[in-house]
C-alpha cells in the first residue's frame, strides 16, 4: 500500500493518521513536540479501544492499525517515496508556508501535497512551493474517524489530476468527498462561522441564554448539537480566526467578530479544550456558564 505522511499530531492530525492506517495506508506522523506525538498516538489507542468496546473492529485489526503508524519529530528524506501528505499543523499561514517549504523540498515531485485547513487559501499556501499543481485542500471533519465528509479545495493551479487522485483517496478511507473551490472559507465554514457567530451576538443582545438558543436550534433546525455547544468543541480561537481570514477575505462587515468571542478569546475561555467556554466542562460535565458572564 503507498505510504502517505501527515503532519501535526493534534486533534485533526491524529484523527487524519488512524483513519489511514486503520484503511491499510502506512502512516509516518510527524509533530516537533515529543509530548504531542505521545498524546497523538495515546488518543488514536483510546479511539481504536472504542471501536473494539462496539465491536467495530478487533483487537487484531486494532493491533495492525497501529502498526502501521510511525511516529517522527522531523520533516526530512523519510518522507521521500509518500504519495501524499496532510499537514494539519495550527491554522495560522506562517506556520504552513514553513511547513509546506520543507515538504516541497524533500518529497518527491509527484507527491500531493494537502493542507487539512479550515480556511486559509489552498492558492496562497501553494504559492510558496515549486508545485501549485499538486497542492489542494483536504479538510477533515471531526471526529475524523466519524465524520464521513471530505471538503476537498481546488487552488487556482490545482490540476484536474491532483484533485482526481484526491477524491479516489478519500473514497478509499470510506469517506464522502466533495469538491469545492479556493475561496474564503470555502463551503463549511463560510456557512457555519456566521451561523455561529450570529449565535454569539443573540446570547450577548440578551434575546436567549446559553442552553434556550442552542435548544431552539436543536430542535427547530434539527442540529445535532446547538451553535454554541459546537463553538465550545470546535474551539473559540478556531471560530476566531476563521471569521477573521472570512472579514479580511471578502472586506464584508457581516464576517465581523462577536465581541463577546473576542472577549473569551482573550480570556483563555476557549471552549471543551480550555475546560471553559460557553459550558463550563471542568467537572467532567457540561454545565452552563452562569448567564450574567454574557449579557450585553
Amino acid at each position: 500500500m503507498e505510504k502517505i505522511a501527515v503532519i501535526g499530531a493534534g486533534t485533526m492530525g491524529n484523527g487524519i493518521a488512524h483513519t489511514f492506517a486503520q484503511f491499510g495506508y502506512p502512516v509516518f506522523l510527524v509533530d516537533v513536540s515529543e509530548a504531542s506525538l505521545e498524546k497523538g498516538l495515546a488518543t488514536i489507542v483510546k479511539n481504536l479501544d472504542r471501536q473494539v468496546a462496539k465491536a467495530q473492529i478487533t483487537e487484531d485489526q486494532k493491533a495492525e492499525t497501529l502498526a502501521r503508524i510511525t511516529a517522527k519529530t522531523q520533516i526530512d528524506e523519510t518522507l521521500a517515496d509518500v504519495v501524499l501528505v496532510i499537514e494539519a499543523a495550527s491554522e495560522n499561514f506562517e506556520i504552513k508556508a514553513s511547513v509546506f517549504k520543507q515538504l516541497d523540498a524533500v518529497c518527491n515531485p509527484s507527491c500531493i501535497l494537502a493542507s487539512n485547513t479550515s480556511s486559509i487559501s489552498i492558492t496562497r499556501i501553494a504559492s510558496v512551493t515549486k508545485r501549485p499543481d499538486k497542492v489542494i485542500g483536504m479538510h477533515f471533519m471531526n471526529p475524523v474517524p466519524v465524520m464521513k465528509l471530505v471538503e476537498v479545495i481546488n487552488g487556482y493551479s490545482t490540476s484536474s489530476k491532483t484533485s482526481e487522485r484526491v477524491m479516489d483517496i478519500s473514497k478509499s478511507l470510506s469517506k464522502i468527498p466533495v469538491l469545492v473551490n479556493d475561496y474564503p472559507g470555502f463551503v463549511a465554514n463560510k456557512i457555519l462561522m456566521p451561523m455561529i457567530n450570529e449565535a454569539i451576538i443573540t446570547l450577548n443582545e440578551g434575546v436567549a441564554g446559553v442552553a434556550e438558543i442552542d435548544t431552539v436550534m436543536k430542535l427547530g433546525m434539527a442540529h445535532p448539537m446547538g451553535p454554541l455547544q459546537l463553538a465550545d468543541f470546535i474551539g473559540l480561537d478556531i471560530c476566531l480566526s476563521i471569521l477573521r481570514v472570512l472579514q479580511d477575505g471578502f472586506g464584508n462587515p457581516k464576517y465581523a467578530p462577536s465581541p463577546l468571542l473576542v472577549n473569551m478569546v482573550t480570556a483563555g475561555h476557549l471552549g471543551v479544550k480550555s475546560g471553559i467556554g460557553f459550558y463550563d466542562y471542568s467537572a467532567g460535565t457540561k454545565d452552563v456558564v452562569v448567564a450574567k458572564q454574557f449579557a450585553g
